[in-house]
């Protein structure tokens, strides 16, 4: 195996586990303030924003080492599709929303995001 071919995976794999941590602080963060009945911050929105591009930089690593070796399991790829897709669909999908139902959409979105991307975690290891 080649010396960048290793460092993509493991660039690839540290990176899949940081946004792990990064969607259940984000769902934290968006939970706690659901639960105070407060509504999105500028932070907030931009922190889920720059989870979305990160979603995106992993999936281009994910796209150069599809292509030089494919994992075993195609769900792993199904799982970074889905994360891509669903992020910015729900972002724009309440960003004219009431102030509650945005945080709540978007820190649900947070927990389900953080279950895909340890599902595909999971699957891209073994």
């Amino acid at each position: 195996m080649a010396p960048l071919h290793r460092l993509l995976i493991v660039l690839h794999n540290r990176f899949g586990f940081a946004l792990i941590l990064f969607a259940v602080v984000l769902g934290l963060w968006g939970t706690y303030r659901l639960l105070r009945h407060q509504s999105v911050t500028p932070s907030y929105r931009s922190s889920f924003l720059l989870m979305i591009g990160l979603t995106a930089v992993q999936g281009l690593v994910g796209v150069i080492l599809f292509g030089l070796h494919p994992p075993r399991y195609l769900l792993h790829v199904v799982y970074g599709l889905f994360a891509i897709v669903f992020l910015p669909g729900i972002y724009f999908w309440v960003n004219r929303s009431s102030p509650l139902r945005e945080n709540a959409f978007l820190a649900i979105a947070c927990w389900v995001v953080a279950i895909a991307y340890a599902r595909g975690y999971g699957t891209g290891l073994q």
